[in-house]
């Protein structure tokens, strides 16, 4: 005699489950907006790559590459 049930949980339905908790309580949670970052423009595009450095050269050094 068997007695009580068996309880088949899917792991997609579980994945859905806890997505659906996350969200719920985030939305809870974070209740107060949050300004974005203002865009940097040109000095987003400026190059940061010097070659004379000197963290530049030891990394030619140390990884022997031919210096130029």
């Amino acid at each position: 005699m068997q007695v009580g049930f068996q309880l088949s949980v899917h792991r997609r339905d579980l994945l859905r489950f806890a997505i659906a908790t996350a969200a719920a309580t985030s939305g809870t949670l974070a209740t107060e907006a949050v300004a974005a970052e203002p865009f940097a423009g040109p000095s987003k595009r400026k190059s940061r790559y010097q070659p004379n450095s000197i963290e530049v050269q030891d990394f030619y050094r140390v990884n022997s590459y031919p210096t130029r």
